[in-house]
């Protein structure tokens, strides 16, 4: 779904990228108040973590591969302003560092894949998880659909917005039908990876999980030989596990398992092209087209320059990039973080106080 430049004009480029600032700019607000001692020391990694997984390219049809989004994973783990933050950053560093989606079209592909999915994804998880039975099972169920929904959406948008401003004169229709198809098998593999990922952290710290919070699983009383569920105890705060007292062990496995991922086994990922490439080759819309800005970067197409092995100039660039995102994501959440702590100050301070 990353976007070149030249695909969509530059007068609706500016524009998208106006919206996606702003939407950026409201997510940095809005981070604040879910950047917790819980969500804070996580949200770095999480961006790191899609990075990793957008790197391992399925097969999803003849000739046809996919990739993770991870606009449902980041919303449902670390809350929808946190979750626009961290594929906004994961985005900035593929294009700046790897000329993987146009500079010009950042603001497009910041759109599509970081705010539509995000939005999409939390919206239909918080109405699903609303009507379902608060278990731990549910909340995996309900990541599994948003997902599963979030990727067509955000072919969609791309529709609508290469309608407005798309460089070639091509058949609309021909391109929705072609875009929201592969996409929805795209969607199936990105809801199965958001399930995995979402029910592991669930089944062992549901604390750690932002959409989950408030899940406690109900008490059983046996009575008269049957069981029942014991009624709730009023105002009971919610229990948090010991283990929360210390984010270092889950933080130390899901930049290890990024690290993995990102630099061996995507080595094994398809080299086929993705849903967009493919589309954009079968329906002419590649014909405007135009390089990259930094395609002779040292790291471009995920490889490092001067490296003549395939597997380790790929292993090295995968894992440069993990590094570099947990950096740059972890700098930004904490710099949030710190913003709400100064604005709670300034709330509580006498000179702070409203009336």
């Amino acid at each position: 779904m990353h976007a070149p430049d030249g695909f969509i004009d530059a007068p609706v480029s500016a524009a998208v990228g106006l919206v996606a600032a702003g939407a950026v700019a409201v997510s940095l607000r809005g981070a604040r108040r879910e950047l917790d001692e819980r969500t804070a020391p996580l949200a770095g990694l999480v961006a790191a973590f899609i990075f990793a997984v957008q790197m391992l390219n399925f097969p999803v049809a003849a000739g046809t591969s996919g990739h993770l989004l991870g606009g449902a994973l980041a919303a449902i783990l670390v809350g929808p302003y946190t979750g626009v933050l961290c594929v906004s950053v994961v985005l900035l560093m593929q294009a700046v560092l790897f000329a993987d989606g146009g500079l010009t079209a950042l603001g497009v592909n910041i759109t599509d894949m970081a705010i539509v999915t995000t939005v999409v994804a939390y919206a239909l998880f918080r109405g699903l998880v609303k009507v379902l039975p608060r278990t731990r099972r549910s909340v995996t169920a309900a990541s599994f659909v948003a997902a599963l929904v979030s990727v067509p959406a955000s072919a969609v948008v791309f529709t609508l917005l290469y309608a407005i401003g798309g460089t070639t004169d091509v058949s609309i229709g021909k391109v929705a039908t072609a875009m929201v198809g592969v996409h929805v098998l795209i969607g199936t593999g990105e809801a199965v990876i958001t399930a995995l990922t979402v029910g592991a952290v669930v089944a062992v710290r549901p604390d750690l999980v932002y959409g989950a919070r408030g899940l406690r699983q109900k008490l059983r009383l046996r009575v008269n030989g049957e069981l029942v569920d014991a009624p709730d105890a009023p105002d009971a705060p919610e229990p948090v596990p010991a283990a929360a007292r210390s984010h270092r062990t889950v933080w130390i496995t899901g930049l290890v398992a990024s690290l993995v991922l990102a630099g061996f086994v995507s080595f094994y990922a398809s080299a086929d092209p993705d849903g967009l490439e493919k589309v954009a080759t079968d329906q002419g819309m590649d014909e405007k087209a135009e390089e990259h800005a930094i395609s002779d970067s040292p790291l471009a197409d995920y490889g490092v320059e001067d490296v003549d092995d395939a597997r380790l100039s790929g292993g090295l660039a995968g894992v440069i990039g993990v590094g570099v995102t947990v950096v740059a994501g972890t700098g930004v959440f904490w710099a949030v973080r710190r913003r709400r702590g100064e604005d709670t100050d300034d709330a509580t301070s006498p000179s702070g106080t409203s009336v």
